[in-house]
């Protein structure tokens, strides 16, 4: 592989966490308030994703600048449904706002229209029984198609 092919890979996935952390402050804050809770699952996220917290008050004072991406990996495209509908539920309330803008996500990462709101519940339970991104991957793997 050429050294820009993986430059290109680099600043893909560096996107890509971009994009998904702008998606995640707008689940936060599409209820009309973005509590502490939310914003401290929020920077662990973005940690993990190797965004720091000035990158993501960045995202979060000019998300106009953030382009939406759909990451190109299914492992990865789960893992980011999976940290939406943890910021969805994270505070124990799931608005209106927030099951749509999560249903929405899930269409636009290419989930199964008629099976997305069976998976976001499978997947909040999992979230809620604390199981991992990995494991509730393979315990919903077959809603995935």
């Amino acid at each position: 592989m050429k050294f820009s092919e993986i430059l290109s890979l680099f600043k893909q996935g560096k996107g890509t966490a971009r994009s998904h952390m702008k998606n995640l402050i707008e689940m936060a804050a599409v209820d009309g308030n973005f509590d502490h809770i939310e914003y401290e699952l929020l920077k662990t996220i973005a940690k993990r994703n190797g965004i720091s917290e000035a990158q993501l008050k960045a995202i979060r004072e000019n998300p106009q600048d953030i382009v939406f991406e759909i990451p190109a990996d299914k492992k990865e495209r789960f893992h980011q449904l999976y940290d939406l509908v943890h910021m969805m539920s994270v505070d124990k309330a799931i608005h209106d706002e927030e099951s749509k803008l999560c249903h929405l996500y899930a269409v636009k990462f290419g989930y199964n229209r008629d099976r997305v709101k069976e998976l976001i519940e499978a997947t909040r339970l999992n979230i809620e029984n604390s199981q991992t991104h990995d494991e509730t991957m393979k315990r919903v793997e077959w809603m995935l198609n």
